[in-house]
């Protein structure tokens, strides 16, 4: 892995998110995400989306929300011609270590059913699927 940085996103490198996670991110079906939302986080916590850099190169990504109270995770990403090396535990790691310099105690992962290639790498940092809850969503209108 020669040369990989974490680090947080800057602002300019959004868009570039935007591009890896089109390459990198499964899941056709949720909505399509735009620079809009993606800066919107960014402002709201600039030190959310964590990236595993090479270089100039974005190989990897991770979205660590807090809202004050809980602990997410979200948009784990890793570049295809990169996994299996470990940047994915190093981005795991990363996210809980920012969630304990908050007084986190309790982190949830939004993981795709029918992406068992991720389930492994979940279980792997001890995270479990929580049989007894479901997630609900609801699209707001504009």
């Amino acid at each position: 892995m020669g040369a990989l940085i974490l680090r947080a996103a800057s602002l300019e490198e959004l868009p570039a998110v935007l591009g890896f996670w089109q390459v990198a991110a499964e899941n056709a079906s949720r909505p399509p995400d735009t620079s809009d939302a993606v800066e919107a986080m960014f402002r709201r916590d600039p030190e959310a989306l964590i990236l595993a850099v090479d270089g100039a190169e974005i190989v990897g990504t991770i979205i660590a929300g807090w809202d004050g109270w809980r602990c997410h995770l979200y948009r784990l990403a890793v570049a295809p011609w990169r996994r299996r090396e470990g940047i994915g535990g190093l981005l795991i790691a990363a996210a809980e270590e920012r969630f304990r310099s908050f007084g986190g105690t309790r982190v949830d992962a939004m993981v795709l059913d029918e992406n068992p290639a991720a389930h492994g790498i979940w279980a792997a940092h001890g995270y479990r699927r929580q049989p007894d809850w479901s997630r609900w969503v609801k699209p707001l209108p504009r």
